[in-house]
């Protein structure tokens, strides 16, 4: 299994990275999570425009899917080989209309759902290809979903936007890799039910027994380096930062 960060920027895109969108990748089938502003341009560094096979969309939140309306011009208006099939897009219930909502004016209603398979997420799992996907309901102020992604034995877990909470817990156990949302500073930032901090992130790679944790989703105004010194103060195991371009294989 092979992970590429797209984009890792919480909130908004920083001079360095897009917003959300992480490549998975294994017997050639490719699985897109999230699709945040900027990604679109920056997945076309790692992959041709229409060699996706899925996509799950943790929220609907825009710097998670807002580049899915750049996506549908893409597979919409093709002009070499014609429209695009459909390909499936996993998302909360309601993706569909909050993606047309957003676009704006489309040729008709029903347009999107001829290049997207909308499929709505509800806890549990289901299989992509060669993946199973686990997911569950985080702890976020819209319907949220975290994400375990299992292949050939190995485990990726991605937290999606989330406090605190028992789902994502459950998820992380003994993954190989966990990318986790860090937007918060400890001792800065209380608001429940929102984000997570590093030291949060931490706690949790360790109560999980992770492998390795990546920390994402950090706010060009989150000092990311004390993030990643307050995750490595409770978590023994490799900790980093993620960034743009960023390949894992496990």
């Amino acid at each position: 299994m092979k992970l590429t960060v797209v984009g890792c920027a919480g909130s908004f895109p920083s001079t360095e990275s897009a917003c959300s969108s992480y490549l998975v990748e294994a017997d050639g089938y490719r699985l897109l999570l999230d699709m945040g502003n900027g990604s679109l341009g920056e997945l076309q560094r790692h992959i041709g425009l229409y060699d996706l096979d899925a996509v799950l969309l943790s929220h609907l939140h825009p710097d998670h899917c807002i580049d899915m309306c750049g996506y549908f011009v893409a597979r919409y208006y093709r002009h070499d080989g014609g429209r695009a099939g459909t390909l499936p897009v996993y998302g909360p219930e309601g993706t569909e209309q909050r993606l047309l909502t957003a676009y704006g004016d489309v040729p008709h209603p029903a347009c999107m759902s001829e290049v997207f398979d909308f499929r709505t997420l509800e806890p549990g799992g289901f299989s992509a290809g060669p993946f199973t996907v686990f997911t569950d309901r985080v702890n976020h102020p819209v319907e949220a979903f975290a994400f375990r992604v299992e292949h050939g034995g190995s485990a990726l877990v991605y937290s999606g936007d989330t406090g605190p909470c028992e789902a994502l817990n459950s998820l992380a156990k003994d993954a190989d890799l966990l990318l986790c949302e860090a937007s918060f500073t400890h001792g800065k930032e209380d608001i429940p039910d929102l984000h997570l901090n590093g030291l949060e992130a931490g706690r949790l790679a360790t109560d999980a027994r992770v492998g390795r944790l990546v920390l994402t989703h950090i706010p060009p105004w989150t000092d990311p380096l004390r993030n990643l010194r307050d995750a490595r103060s409770v978590y023994e195991g490799p900790a980093e930062l993620a960034h743009a371009g960023a390949v894992y294989e496990f």
